[in-house]
């Protein structure tokens, strides 16, 4: 296996002094309340866009934000399941939004909370992930144009660090 060259004091937690891959060990971490926030962006044609929020965010598979806020949801619940090195949690909150930013931009955010030894940027990044995917899949009848775009961590507290914006807080 080839060596991971270090070119600063960071390391990849993910990967042990043997080089080779790893859960973290949690064991010895407090447990502290902690929560992220990410978003993930729905471009739509402009007339796309337009007969949906005129049609009240329906498709002809049904209600699209309410069904992406439940898709989101589940998968938010089910990171450990597709993420190999992320823990299963006991999610204590997980909200999700969508609304237009633009005429043809839906925002969706994804919070999620819990009292755990880690954080949950990964169930927050998975959530608005699968949320702005199942919109896509509910609408990709009216067009193939329709683009996710912009997944990020919008804010992160609790743990070591504070991260909002992707700048880490004092």
């Amino acid at each position: 296996m080839a060596s991971v060259k270090r070119t600063n004091s960071r390391r990849l937690t993910h990967v042990g002094a043997d080089n080779l891959p790893r859960m973290v060990d949690v064991g010895a971490k407090k447990v502290t309340a902690r929560s992220a926030t990410a978003r993930a962006i729905v471009r739509f044609p402009v007339a796309i866009a337009r007969a949906l929020r005129d049609g009240g965010m329906r498709a002809k598979k049904g209600p699209v934000i309410d069904t992406a806020i439940i898709a989101g949801t589940l998968a938010a619940k089910r990171t450990h399941e597709l993420i190999p090195f992320c823990h299963p949690l006991a999610i204590e909150r997980c909200d999700i939004a969508a609304q237009f930013a633009t005429d043809t931009d839906l925002e969706i955010h994804c919070t999620v909370a819990v009292a755990h030894k880690t954080g949950v940027e990964m169930e927050a990044l998975t959530g608005a992930s699968i949320a702005a995917l199942t919109v896509y899949d509910m609408c990709k009848a009216l067009s193939h144009e329709i683009v996710v775009a912009d997944l990020r961590l919008v804010e992160k507290s609790g743990g070591k660090r504070k991260v909002r914006g992707g700048k880490i807080l004092p």
